[in-house]
């Protein structure tokens, strides 16, 4: 286990390094850079003005020595101008001159300075993320047990009533996309004209005017019922039914394997075979496409926060696309890349742990 933890870990380290290559360089193309001087000096720049203006801020330099910068293995740039003024890196983003020369980047914990939040990038980074954190377990919370409830009892009688109707919920849910049923989430129960809250205003089961909150901006300082239940709703029904028809799809294998039908032939409780038999067998499948919906909760949820006004990693991410915001946008690909090969490095440790017959060579 050991020695396979080790190897892992050496690839991950190597895939990372390759990943956030690709970025830095899809991010650093002349015409972003040129975008990038445009916004931060003036968007009528002329392209000597351009030209300039990237010499002096350290952009002129190679991709290979601009990503070695950024990375934190080799120094930052240094500029020395005519008045004695020392300019560089490291200067700027530790506001000191006796940092020139030396090595700030991502080794070292500089992570940037970011243009469109005016803040250092890691400070950025770390209330997005906590911001997403929270709305990630939420989503896990709802999204598994109610996944792992449809897939179980749709697969343990396969063709059945029950498992038809419970496989075109499923895929009804991962069908529609989240735009989709979060704008008709907010009108149905976020509406003040339409929907069921005018219904039940009147009626007066409510005391406000909705229902719901349309908005969860508000969830940033206090989650609550109101402000929280839409978006996580969103994106729990979008996730929970592709998880739902994995473990619908294990479990209908499981059922027809020799030990159960055995088990069946001895007289044993149908609910004990599916408990102690089935389920742990059953799990295996759908614990990876679990493990896999972390990755795309924290990346892919741009739609729903930016739908919801929620203030999260991937609303961040958008805002840092749009604004072409590259020290936010490459602090942004590091944290996606290693949520990506942990989560995949967990789920492979569960492998084991959920099928001794699997054994690492």
């Amino acid at each position: 286990m050991l020695l396979f933890l080790l190897r892992r870990i050496g690839l991950m380290l190597v895939t990372a390094l390759c990943l956030t290559f690709v970025v830095f360089a899809l991010t650093n193309m002349p015409a972003k850079l040129e975008t990038l001087a445009k916004t931060q000096a003036g968007s009528r720049m002329s392209d000597a003005e351009v030209t300039s203006w990237l010499e002096r801020n350290g952009y002129a330099e190679p991709m290979l020595v601009r990503y070695g910068e950024w990375l934190g293995v080799m120094p930052g740039w240094v500029r020395v101008d005519a008045d004695g003024s020392v300019t560089g890196r490291c200067v700027a983003l530790r506001g000191t001159d006796d940092a020139a020369g030396e090595r700030c980047g991502l080794l070292q914990g500089d992570w940037g300075f970011s243009t469109r939040f005016r803040a250092e990038v890691s400070d950025v980074i770390a209330a997005r993320l906590g911001a997403t954190g929270l709305l990630m377990m939420w989503v896990l919370i709802v999204m598994v047990p109610m996944a792992l409830i449809v897939g179980v009892l749709a697969g343990m009688r396969e063709g059945s009533r029950t498992d038809r109707t419970l496989s075109t919920f499923a895929i009804a849910s991962t069908a529609t996309p989240e735009y989709v049923s979060g704008v008709l989430f907010i009108a149905l129960l976020a509406s003040s004209t339409v929907g069921i809250s005018p219904i039940l205003a009147e009626w007066g089961w409510i005391d406000g005017r909705v229902l719901f909150q349309g908005n969860a901006r508000s969830a940033i300082e206090d989650i609550t019922l109101s402000n929280f239940t839409l978006p996580v709703l969103t994106i729990a029904l979008y996730g929970m039914g592709y998880v739902a028809r994995i473990t619908r799809a294990s479990m209908t294998e499981v059922m027809t394997q020799q030990y159960i039908r055995t088990a069946r032939l001895k007289g044993v409780a149908f609910s004990k075979i599916v408990l102690r038999h089935a389920l742990r067998n059953a799990l295996i499948a759908p614990f990876t496409v679990i493990m896999l919906q972390i990755p795309w909760l924290l990346n892919g949820v741009v739609i729903s926060e930016v739908l919801f006004s929620y203030p999260g990693f991937g609303w961040t991410l958008y805002e840092a696309a749009v604004n072409n915001d590259i020290e936010l946008l490459l602090a942004a690909s590091v944290v996606a890349v290693v949520v990506v090969l942990v989560t995949q490095l967990i789920s492979d440790i569960g492998y084991v742990y959920l099928n001794p017959r699997i054994r690492i060579s």
